[in-house]
């Protein structure tokens, strides 16, 4: 068993509440550095960080919202034209990623589809309830109840012998207790702390789930004003654990 470390690079809501940056969450292990989530914001998130994104094997999106997944084409292009990435690299997300990233490239920087990487790049669509492995690296996943065009999911991992649950958004579900029930990790959206927002896990909820450890993120300004006043770590941008 190994340790693995977790780096909080993007901790905000899809309006930059509290001035933070969209979700990316580093997952770093024995084989494989995981990035669950590459919001708009996570490539300046990364520089901030001192993180180099060529480091990153694997990105894993819970949904196809920009907050969660609008970083992509600028990692890609970064990749081709500033990092001069040689490594592979593999994007795993639920179903219909590959279209919307590739439809959202074209959209941000018109005429880049002519663009070809130099390195492997692979794409992996995730059906709900399913499993893959690769190396070390086992995702499960369930279906999440958020915004139904992203194909939402909560999500899983175990690497480095250890287990890491992330709800991405959405409510509570008996499924999503399940998911995350004896993690080593669970990292949580906590969106609302005193009533509950449709679509999202919010702060009353936080009660009925299961783990060894739990992290919140994903912070409305409503949650980010109670963060000190709650008994669960809450994360910020750049906070780092080990577990």
């Amino acid at each position: 068993m190994s340790n693995v470390k977790i780096t909080f690079v993007g901790t905000g809501d899809a309006f930059g509440s509290g001035g933070r940056f969209h979700t990316c969450i580093l997952v770093e292990g024995p084989m494989n550095t995981i990035a669950i989530d590459f919001g708009a914001s996570s490539l300046i998130g990364l520089r901030r960080e001192a993180i180099d994104p060529n480091s990153i094997d694997v990105v894993l999106l819970t949904h196809l919202h920009g907050d969660h997944c609008g970083g992509i084409p600028f990692l890609l292009l970064d990749a081709m034209l500033g990092s001069k990435r040689a490594r592979p690299l593999t994007i795993i997300g639920p179903e219909n990623t590959k279209a919307h990233l590739e439809r959202l490239q074209e959209a941000l920087f018109p005429g880049s589809h002519v663009m070809q990487p130099k390195f492997e790049l692979h794409y992996e669509e995730l059906s709900p309830g399913t499993r893959k492995e690769a190396a070390d690296l086992v995702i499960d996943n369930v279906e999440a109840r958020h915004t139904r065009e992203t194909n939402p999911l909560a999500v899983r991992i175990s690497l480095g012998g250890k287990q890491i649950a992330y709800t991405g958004d959405g409510e509570l579900t008996e499924e999503l207790k399940r998911l995350v029930r004896g993690v080593d990790l669970l990292i949580a959206e906590s969106y609302f702390y005193d009533k509950s927002v449709p679509w999202h896990l919010n702060y009353p909820d936080i009660s009925h789930l299961d783990a060894r450890r739990v992290v919140l993120t994903h912070m409305h300004a409503n949650m980010l004003e109670q963060a000190d006043n709650v008994p669960e770590e809450c994360a910020h941008d750049g906070y780092a654990i080990t577990i």
